[in-house]
């Protein structure tokens, strides 16, 4: 667990920096979007879009658990691996018991 990541995706930390890129796409697609679904469109178009934009916020949503997921995980690491000082974690926590 301790050596260098060999990928992008071989550390929390690193995975969490791609969810924060895909994060920011996401939120640049759908401002498009919005500014497509705000000008004159036919019908059938502006359906499409709409299902567009549904589609994005869902994914946007999934991502931020993502988000919390990987922060979770990474806390956990610093928990199990004692890379937290024990008096960061009685400060951070004081209403949990200690495991």
């Amino acid at each position: 667990m301790g050596d260098e990541p060999e990928t992008p995706f071989d550390s929390v930390e690193s995975a969490q920096q791609f969810v924060e890129l895909l994060v920011e796409s996401i939120e640049e697609a759908r401002r498009d979007v919005d500014a497509a679904i705000s000008a004159p469109q036919p019908e059938r178009r502006l359906q499409a879009l709409q299902l567009v934009s549904f589609k994005l916020a869902k994914l946007a949503v999934h991502m931020e658990t993502g988000r919390r997921l990987l922060n979770d995980l990474r806390t956990l690491r610093r928990l199990l691996l004692s890379e937290r000082a024990p008096e960061e974690d009685d400060q951070a926590s004081p209403n949990l018991p200690s495991l």
